[in-house]
């Protein structure tokens, strides 16, 4: 179902969305939580409130009554302090539950770790400042209390958080470096996917710098100015330069470790100590023996 709001009612999503489905306030919210609706294909809290030109999706099927579950699921944790984690998640593992992923996600995982958890976001992503895809893996800051997430989600949006990203491409890209500026939506063709396109989209700027080029191939290491989703995997695939074993935007015949990206490098300023922060994750096995190959060729 989908709704598209033709008058400016400034009233939160949750309320407004009660004048179009028959379920109440408490459930629609779970249903945000559960990414079950989405404003501008964009993952929204219940606090939202809704403008005139909003594009809300409902997807249906919503039934079961969902909580995030503590689950003894090992974590990377590359820093912590009492205001926040900086995790280093593995490709496979789903930043948290969602329609179809109750269990064994990276929300299960910290909750088991912490009682210490914001709960801006809402029950079912608690501490989760920023997500990365399912078969990204890499860097991530999960918020152990609500001033420090409101504060890094406000960095967040002011493009004050600097991450960088290193990905294997198709192809050999000829220019030492590069700026994609283009807007992303959702796909009209195909729902599971992302896509450049003039409808219903927002503005996504993508940096890039060569790393290594190979036969065939190239190491780019990626700088995100915005934050939608997919950003990386349709901004490369849309310039001809789709990540390697990325299953949804690279037509690769594909492993189960997913698309050859890696979320590499985090900076910011704490966001109570206000010190600088600076972290590196090194590439996965997997990818990196992926590279000692190329260079065999």
């Amino acid at each position: 179902m989908q709704i598209i709001v033709s008058d400016d009612t400034k009233d939160r999503i949750d309320k407004y969305l009660t004048k179009y489905i028959d379920e109440s306030r408490s459930t629609i919210s779970k249903m945000i939580d559960a990414s079950y609706i989405l404003v501008n294909n964009e993952e929204v809290s219940s606090h939202y409130l809704v403008r005139k030109d909003d594009v809300i999706d409902i997807t249906e099927g919503f039934k079961e009554e969902l909580h995030v579950d503590p689950e003894n699921i090992p974590l990377n944790i590359v820093y912590e302090d009492d205001d926040l984690m900086v995790i280093n998640k593995e490709s496979g593992m789903v930043v948290h539950p969602g329609a179809g992923n109750f269990h064994h996600t990276l929300a299960n995982a910290i909750k088991y770790h912490t009682d210490h958890l914001s709960d801006v976001n809402g029950e079912l992503r608690p501490g989760i400042v920023h997500r990365i895809d399912k078969d990204t893996s890499g860097l991530m800051i999960v918020a152990k209390n609500n001033k420090a997430h409101e504060i890094l989600a406000d960095m967040l949006s002011r493009h004050e958080i600097k991450r960088d990203y290193i990905a294997l491409v198709h192809g050999e890209i000829k220019s030492d470096s590069g700026t994609i500026d283009a807007p992303i939506g959702r796909s009209e063709t195909e729902w599971k996917k992302m896509a450049v396109t003039s409808h219903n989209s927002k503005n996504a700027i993508t940096h890039f710098k060569i790393l290594k080029r190979y036969k065939d191939y190239t190491l780019i290491r990626l700088s995100l100015e915005t934050g939608r989703t997919h950003q990386i995997r349709v901004h490369m695939a849309y310039i001809g330069y789709p990540i390697v074993n990325d299953p949804l935007y690279s037509h690769d015949k594909c492993t189960p470790f997913g698309q050859f990206l890696h979320s590499y490098a985090l900076d910011f300023i704490h966001p109570i100590t206000k010190k600088p922060m600076h972290f590196e994750a090194p590439l996965p096995d997997y990818f990196s023996n992926y590279l000692k190959k190329l260079e065999e060729l």
